[in-house]
């Protein structure tokens, strides 16, 4: 059996704050395989940004790593020495965030910051990095790469700058690329030609993504596969077709009670369902369930049991007592 590119086993992180300990990311296990991309999904605040960067090894303190493993080609990542795991970054694995006007340094052009990524990891001369930064802003529809390559990042639009996001996480033609809701600022025509675009060109390099999104249209569209997390779990994994079509958690099938609905004439005259309440606080998580509270399905026993992350057919799992 081939080994998967990425594998993530009980991985649990948390952060320390005032209030007590947050455990954002709890036992969480995933595996994705080379050219495959995998949608994780769920509320803000479920800890899909903090699964995504206790991968790339970017999590800082309040944040650790408490437990698990996270395997790069067979390789655990959390037990490479600090010199080794950097050298993987930006070579092999790389993250497009969520708000570039934070990733970005603001003082200098974004030419110089693609190029830099040249001279640094290629040893490339100033010119050569210069035309491979150039070419890389054409890869990404850049129609005026040489006058682009020497404007500020206020000077371009949002969907400018995620474009300049993209190019820089894909010039060393990464093997992974984690996707941290990388449309989220944008309007929806914007949205959908940027993530086209992304994963165009790791297609082209046959580069396996992570997409962390809200939209779950999206998710559908264009993920082979999808992990729905929430307070800090997965709790229902499947194929994209299969998840979003039938879904098995009654958390998953209420994000999809949430969605329009469309008809024949267009947006149906439907009313949303929304799910009632809010998610808990990671420092307070209600007992058995985490999802109980808010769950039209849950029975007495939900409030007393954690439900294991059961396997219900080939690929597909749901942590839910319904199944249990």
């Amino acid at each position: 059996m081939a080994i998967p590119l990425l594998s993530i086993e009980n991985l649990c992180a948390r952060f320390n704050t005032v209030r007590g300990e947050a455990r954002a990311v709890d036992h969480v296990s995933l595996d994705l395989a080379q050219g495959r991309t995998l949608a994780v999904v769920g509320e803000s605040g479920c800890g899909k940004t903090a699964l995504a960067l206790a991968v790339m090894g970017l999590l800082r303190r309040p944040g650790e790593i408490v437990s698990g493993a996270v395997r790069f080609k067979g390789r655990n990542l959390l037990s490479l020495p600090k010199k080794e795991r950097r050298a993987l970054l930006g070579e092999h694995m790389a993250m497009v965030f969520q708000e570039p006007m934070t990733a970005l340094n603001p003082v200098l052009t974004i030419g110089e910051q693609i190029a830099e990524i040249f001279r640094a990891r290629r040893g490339a001369s100033r010119a050569e990095a210069r035309r491979r930064a150039q070419d890389m802003l054409t890869s990404v529809g850049f129609t005026d790469p040489a006058g682009r390559f020497a404007a500020y990042p206020h000077e371009l639009s949002g969907g400018m700058r995620q474009r300049v996001m993209i190019a820089m996480a894909l010039c060393l033609s990464p093997e992974l690329l984690i996707a941290d809701e990388p449309t989220t600022a944008l309007d929806a025509a914007v949205q959908n030609q940027v993530l086209a675009l992304m994963l165009s060109l790791a297609r082209e390099r046959r580069a396996s993504v992570v997409l962390i999104t809200h939209n779950l249209n999206m998710a559908a569209a264009h993920c082979d596969a999808a992990a729905v997390m929430y307070a800090g779990s997965v709790v229902e994994y499947a194929d994209a077709a299969t998840l979003f079509s039938r879904p098995a958690h009654p958390y998953t099938a209420g994000l999809l009670a949430c969605l329009p609905k469309w008809g024949p004439g267009g947006v149906s005259r439907e009313k949303l369902r929304p799910i009632p309440g809010t998610p808990p606080s990671m420092t307070a998580l209600p007992s058995g369930c985490r999802f109980h509270p808010r769950c039209p399905k849950a029975f007495d026993a939900c409030s007393r049991q954690t439900p294991p992350l059961l396997d219900l057919e080939k690929n597909r799992r749901a942590r839910c007592l319904l199944y249990a």
